[in-house]
């Protein structure tokens, strides 16, 4: 009987720790939002705000081993992305699951809205490695940018609109994920802008003395001057500020009638308070932390490198060793595509450099150059301006197709870095032999010149968490 009980208590607090166990990941009081189909569509697919999605089951180990990561990448992106789970394991789910084509645990997809209203966000799979930070910067660069750039001839146009609205004055030339998820949290209801530090006539204007500096300009009609933010820069004290003129939108986001109306409404109501055009006073520890990363901020742009001489093109890509390397071909003589494809390049270069994150390098090969001509007839590309990514060592290559803007481009080059899409076989003839390597390098030399190559190619890349990555992306302008 004893044996008996013993067994039967032992079966009891088996079966009372299994509903935990296959109730889900995740807990209530976990920053990661739980989903099913319903609330999917409801909370995801209609938001304006960029997600990230997990298709898992309970009883998966690599999803168990992923939660840590996933909840630390939840939150580090609060207020500026969505983090978000469902169990495919529960019955209600496995047919959302199967549309989704989940066909293994644990299984991620980016979810961004389309930039055309109304129609359906853009779904794809994150393919990077499993930690926090990895997650984190992916997930933040995805975010939509609705922030204008600005300069000194348009900037009057822009300050002219009904709207409120609020500008960042900086000395960098890409747009932080904090600021963008600002404008979407304004958006239609505060123009968000951005104008660099090198438009003098309206630093000038403006007596702006520190970047970053942001500046609320009240809605046209009102005498009222620009009111400079003095607080920290994090999502929630940035919130506050604004909420003088008004409530961030609710989300998912109502119809453009429904939100002018509840905008008024709310406007109205908080017509009757006193509220300070002032931010809170920080404390002088924040007013220093500010002052220090404003100081600290590296050279805006890093232009891409420029190859000049057949040997240098063979050594750093088409040598049987040799990773990937993605190679703007452009004219000679200048022209506006060539401007435009080696400035999308270097601010992409810039962004991850300063960002400290390997990535393949780029390069721009000028036509006119030995070895072009031969490379171009072997890739069977034209003569104008050509965007191409080799990999010598792993004989593929792929094509770029668009219009050379930086955002195109950088999800051109996303999608190579994650492994997305075809890849083409290099032809015969265009990977230089090592017995035909550049003139003058010895073995030794090359073998270095590979093992360099190697360390910042994404192939081989390997990242590691940092807790450095809350702050980047909810504090840095």
């Amino acid at each position: 009987m004893h044996q008996s009980a013993a067994l039967v208590a032992a079966l009891t607090a088996i079966l009372a720790a299994l509903p935990a166990a296959q109730a889900g990941l995740y807990t209530k009081n976990s920053g990661v939002l739980q989903l099913d189909a319903r609330s999917y569509s409801r909370l995801i697919a209609k938001s304006n705000y960029t997600s990230i999605v997990e298709f898992y089951a309970p009883w998966c180990g690599h999803c168990q081993n992923l939660k840590p990561a996933y909840e630390k990448a939840a939150k580090n992106l609060e207020g500026l992305a969505k983090v978000a789970a469902v169990d495919c394991d529960e019955e209600a789910n496995k047919q959302f699951c199967g549309s989704m084509g989940v066909q293994g645990f644990p299984t991620l997809k980016i979810v961004r809205p389309s930039k055309k209203p109304g129609a359906k966000p853009v779904v794809e799979d994150y393919q990077g490695p499993r930690t926090a930070k990895a997650i984190v910067e992916t997930v933040a660069e995805k975010i939509n940018n609705h922030v204008t750039r600005l300069t000194d001839k348009d900037l009057n146009a822009f300050l002219a609109a009904e709207k409120p609205k609020f500008v960042l004055f900086t000395d960098k030339g890409t747009t932080s994920a904090l600021l963008r998820s600002i404008a979407i949290d304004y958006l239609d209801t505060i123009s968000v802008g951005q104008i660099r530090n090198k438009e003098k006539a309206a630093v000038d204007k403006f007596g702006v003395e520190k970047f970053p500096t942001l500046m609320l300009f009240p809605a046209k009609g009102k005498n009222e001057k620009p009111i400079t933010y003095e607080g920290e820069l994090n999502k929630k004290s940035l919130l506050e500020f604004l909420s003088q003129v008004g409530p961030p939108n609710p989300d998912p986001a109502p119809t453009n009638a429904k939100r002018d109306k509840t905008a008024k409404t709310d406007k109205a109501t908080k017509a009757d308070k006193k509220r300070s055009t002032e931010p809170e006073q920080t404390s002088e520890s924040s007013a220093d932390t500010t002052s220090t990363k404003a100081a600290a901020h590296t050279p805006d742009i890093i232009p891409i490198t420029a190859i000049t001489t057949k040997d240098t093109l063979v050594e750093k890509c088409l040598r049987p060793k040799s990773y990937t390397c993605v190679l703007a071909l452009v004219p000679a003589d200048a022209s506006e595509q060539g401007t435009k494809v080696i400035e999308s390049l270097s601010q992409l270069n810039s962004k991850y450099i300063h960002g400290k994150r390997h990535l393949f390098p780029f390069f721009s090969v000028p036509s006119n150059m030995e070895g072009t001509s031969s490379l171009r007839h072997a890739l069977k590309l034209g003569s104008g301006v050509e965007l191409v990514v080799v990999n010598a060592r792993r004989g593929w290559w792929k094509h770029y197709e668009g219009d050379f803007g930086v955002e195109s481009v950088e999800g051109w080059i996303d999608a190579i870095r994650m492994g997305e899409g075809k890849k083409a076989e290099l032809p015969k003839g265009v990977v230089v032999e090592e017995a035909e390597a550049p003139k003058g390098q010895s073995s030794t030399e090359a073998e270095k010149a590979s093992e360099a190559t190697q360390a910042t190619d994404p192939e081989t890349e390997t990242k590691t968490s940092s807790p450095e990555t809350e702050k980047v992306v909810h504090e840095e302008l």
